[in-house]
């Protein structure tokens, strides 16, 4: 496990309306990070060094993630905070599917200390790609990843092991998942070594699958209640996305 430490920070989140090039400012102070942070659309404007703090200070581009991807999470989490849907509001987990499967994509946040708790592979479905996930579904047996915003459930003992169950937030895009299965759970062909040898790690039946040694101590941080976000640079979620569009009826 990779746990990166800084001194603590006070923290300004930043959510981005990211569409048409909008940007919204907020600014969170402490652990009641929900009544703090606000949304407000502004012209179209540099990234200001308030939002690149958390961003910057976790070192974030250099360990791959998107500066859109974290900013599309922070647009997000705060819809889902104002809508009263998540629990524990400190905790936020990016998977960015903009990267190959061989790199590390999940990211997880603590929002309150400015810790990345954890940065590691998460797999794909087998039908959304093989190297890089482009393909996205909400059906049935489509063995497809579902893009969008989700709150973490609770868990339980399956097939693979210690589980976490999913709640898919977005009408159309990802609501089917609790019923489709698609939990968090490990796997043995996510892991470091066959990212090496063949490029790209193994895929799963549209799960977000994390490597073994990592199953407990994920889960356990980020179950009942906190906000996960799989993003990709897809045109059809971006526009279809009532998160990150609230003015979409």
């Amino acid at each position: 496990m990779r746990v990166y430490r800084f001194k603590k920070l006070r923290l300004y989140l930043i959510p981005v309306a990211m569409l048409m090039g909008s940007f919204v400012f907020g600014t969170a102070k402490s652990k009641s990070i929900s009544k703090k942070v606000a949304i407000a659309a502004t012209a179209p404007a540099k990234i200001s060094d308030k939002n690149a703090l958390l961003y910057d200070s976790l070192q974030l581009f250099d360990l791959g993630l998107s500066k859109a991807a974290f900013e599309f999470a922070l647009t997000g989490y705060n819809s889902l905070i104002e809508s009263g849907k998540i629990q524990k509001d400190n905790i936020l987990t990016i998977i960015d599917f903009s990267l190959p499967s061989s790199k590390k994509r999940l990211f997880v946040i603590d929002l309150v200390s400015g810790q990345l708790l954890f940065n590691t592979f998460v797999s794909h479905g087998k039908n959304s790609g093989t190297v890089i996930a482009t393909r996205f579904s909400n059906a049935f047996n489509s063995l497809k990843s579902s893009l969008g915003f989700y709150t973490t459930a609770g868990t339980y003992q399956g097939k693979h092991g210690y589980s976490l169950r999913l709640e898919g937030q977005e009408a159309g895009i990802n609501d089917n998942a609790y019923n489709r299965g698609i939990v968090i759970h490990s796997a043995d062909y996510v892991n470091e070594n066959r990212a090496n040898q063949k490029g790209f790690i193994g895929r799963s039946q549209g799960c977000p699958a994390i490597p073994e040694s990592l199953k407990r101590p994920i889960i356990e941080t980020i179950r009942d209640g906190s906000c996960l976000f799989v993003y990709s640079p897809d045109r059809f979620y971006a526009a279809h996305s009532k998160l990150l569009n609230p003015t979409i009826s």
